[in-house]
């Protein structure tokens, strides 16, 4: 029996450091055969972002800055059953593939990949298990997570919201923590903007972001705050 048809969607904006590794990290999916297609979704790219994406083989397409309507941008483009919605800046670990089989069984089911990061800084230890609490009692995984998303569900919940930030949090609320999965296999993304700002001013920063959120704040003013 045939598996059911995976997209990735990667937002990018000057990703050119990052996005090689994210992109050899999808190699496994290829032997599993249900990988369609990879979906680079651009911001306006002023390096070699599109270039890289192209010679990958990845579908490229253009769209609004802002990780939202660039996500947005993706899905409505994608081909496939099921979505995978991965940051230019996360690699998965190389058993992903197996792990997103077993959720090829409930349509009515999403998931996220556990939160690690590629430094070796004690701090980075400390902030992966702050993600794992929120995970765990807020079901509250971010979008440094991957998100993977059946497209009938995500059609279901109105799929994200073209918002500056919090497109993220602002999803996994509708999806709901019945339906959301936490996975063992782990999405190691970058800490190079920890290791600029500080990794507990930086954390305590977000934390304040996604309290001033769920008290009323708008996307909008966040995203001020944000930048």
């Amino acid at each position: 029996m045939s598996l059911p048809k995976l997209s990735v969607i990667i937002p990018t904006l000057n990703a050119e450091a990052v996005l090689p590794s994210c992109l050899d990290a999808l190699q496994p999916g290829l032997l599993f055969g249900f990988l369609k297609e990879v979906i680079v979704v651009d911001g306006g790219s002023s390096d070699q972002t599109l270039l890289i994406a192209n010679a990958a083989g990845c579908r490229t397409i253009t769209a609004k800055k802002g990780r939202g309507s660039q996500l947005c941008a993706g899905a409505h483009n994608a081909k496939g059953d099921w979505f995978l919605f991965l940051h230019a800046d996360t690699q998965l670990e190389e058993a992903w593939p197996e792990a997103v089989v077993s959720l090829f069984q409930s349509q009515n089911k999403a998931a996220a990949f556990t939160l690690a990061y590629d430094s070796d800084k004690p701090e980075a230890r400390w902030l992966e298990k702050r993600a794992a609490l929120r995970n765990r009692f807020l079901a509250l995984p971010y979008g440094d997570q991957g998100l993977i998303i059946h497209r009938s569900l995500y059609n279901e919940i109105g799929g994200y919201n073209d918002i500056p930030l919090m497109e993220d949090v602002d999803i996994v609320r509708r999806i709901g923590r019945d339906r959301l999965t936490i996975l063992k296999e782990r999405a190691i993304t970058s800490g190079d903007k920890y290791l600029r700002d500080g990794w507990r001013k930086r954390a305590w920063r977000n934390a304040f972001l996604l309290l001033r959120y769920y008290l009323g704040a708008k996307p909008e003013d966040l995203a001020k705050s944000y930048d």
